[in-house]
């Protein structure tokens, strides 16, 4: 059985647009990752500090931007994606890339369908250990077309931008 694993980076401003609060102020705070844990569960802790969100964010996505349709036929899917991102496709795995927003879809083997207490268990857990600065916010379960799916909503820095080093914290969806 396959997974299907959509993983949005979104930076638009209409993703990451929060009220200002508290934990946005303090740039100096180390940010500690921690899930619910049960039993002999350790929590992973990141060990990069979170990045503040950005007030007026890059990579607005405009009313008017066109989408596209992809299909993977090897993997078996379709989705809509803004035209103009790069694209890389290896076999039944893609992503579309544009400045600091993104779509990546990763098609990987699995005993079972995943539900959210196994991608609490398993994936949220390869998220926080693989990511910089993770936090994950929530994990749900949700009815697709093609299926029931699991939903892991995540924030985490961005890479350094490789002239200024300046990280942006963005807003994930796997």
């Amino acid at each position: 059985m396959r997974k299907l694993a959509l993983i949005l980076l979104a930076a638009s401003a209409s993703a990451c647009t929060a009220k200002k609060d508290a934990s946005q102020t303090d740039t100096s705070a180390t940010s500690t990752t921690t899930t619910a844990t049960t039993g002999t569960e350790t929590p992973i802790a990141s060990t990069e500090t979170a990045v503040a969100p950005e007030v007026n964010p890059p990579g607005d996505i405009p009313d008017s931007q066109a989408f596209i349709i992809y299909q993977n036929r090897v993997g078996g899917y379709q989705l809509e994606v803004p035209e103009g991102w790069a694209r890389a496709v290896t076999g039944g795995n893609v992503s579309f890339v544009s400045k600091l927003d993104g779509v990546s879809v990763t098609i990987a083997p699995a005993s079972a369908a995943p539900t959210a207490a196994s991608a609490q268990a398993n994936e949220a857990k390869l998220i926080q250990s693989q990511g910089r600065a993770v936090t994950i916010t929530g994990v749900s379960e949700a009815s697709l077309p093609g299926g029931k799916a699991v939903v892991i909503k995540y924030t985490s820095n961005s890479e350094p931008n490789s002239v200024t080093k300046k990280l942006v914290r963005l807003e994930n969806v796997a």
